[in-house]
């Protein structure tokens, strides 16, 4: 199991993501907007941060979603995105861990399945953490 990607200055509603959020305005912005509440509504310790310039949901310090607005699209990513499961075969990217979905305004979404995937993706990293705090525990 990787171990988790750790953001420093997590907090639950980070300042610096409201600007972000602010100087997106228009379709992209709208959907960025939505999806990152989707990710602030997975628990009482979602927390986020600005992350190489994108809004980031952490619980606690542990990063496990973002959203990024370029030019034409946005993508919502996972950290651990190789590793969640994606019956609907919405997840994009080769790399060795991190995937993202590709949203554009004038195409349809599967709303149900990017809400599963952001689901799945806050479970994942709760369970990480877990494991992470029996393992320090039985070392303490």
């Amino acid at each position: 199991m990787r171990p988790l990607f750790r953001l420093t200055g997590a907090i639950k509603h980070h300042r610096a993501v409201g600007r972000w959020l602010d100087s997106h305005p228009g379709p992209l912005g709208a959907i960025a907007r939505r999806w990152l509440d989707v990710m602030r509504r997975c628990g009482d310790e979602v927390s986020e941060v600005l992350h190489d310039g994108q809004p980031t949901a952490c619980v606690d310090d542990a990063a496990f979603a973002y959203v990024a607005v370029f030019t034409s699209h946005v993508n919502v990513g996972f950290f651990q995105g190789a590793e969640l499961p994606d019956p609907d075969g919405l997840l994009e990217g080769s790399g060795k861990f991190m995937r993202h979905v590709k949203l554009r305004p004038a195409a349809a979404v599967h709303d149900a399945a990017l809400s599963a995937l952001i689901r799945a993706a806050y479970a994942d990293v709760k369970v990480r953490l877990a494991a992470e705090n029996v393992i320090r525990d039985a070392h303490i």
